[in-house]
């Protein structure tokens, strides 16, 4: 089986620094794109921001220049530095992976989420 695990969410105060980090286990024979998603109360599930196996990044324009996504393949981990942060980011946040497990064809895996809080 393969497993996403999420870890780094907490409470962090406006203008404050959190990083998320998203470790993929199992049977993985490769890893695509991975990703971030989040969800704030009452809304949808919105695109955070993505990278591609070669390290190709994309960005919501509401945190492009304060989020960093970054990944170590050989550690199958994706991270997310999150900096500036605002009250509008709370939010659970979603680790996605476009993989290909040893025992099946290719997919979309999602972990648990981790929640991130930024209020004083």
């Amino acid at each position: 089986q393969v497993q996403l695990v999420e870890s780094g969410g907490g409470l962090v105060q406006p203008g404050g620094s959190l990083r998320l980090s998203c470790a993929a286990s199992g049977s993985i024979f490769s890893i695509n794109a991975m990703g971030w998603y989040r969800q704030a109360p009452g809304k949808q599930r919105e695109l955070v921001a993505t990278i591609t196996s070669g390290g190709s990044t994309s960005y919501a324009d509401s945190v492009k220049g304060r989020f960093t996504i970054s990944r170590d393949n050989a550690k199958n981990t994706v991270y997310l530095q999150m900096n500036s942060l605002k009250p509008e980011d709370t939010a659970v946040y979603y680790c996605n992976a476009e993989l290909t497990p040893y025992y099946r064809g290719p997919g979309d895996y999602w972990g648990k989420g981790t929640l991130v809080t930024v209020s004083s």
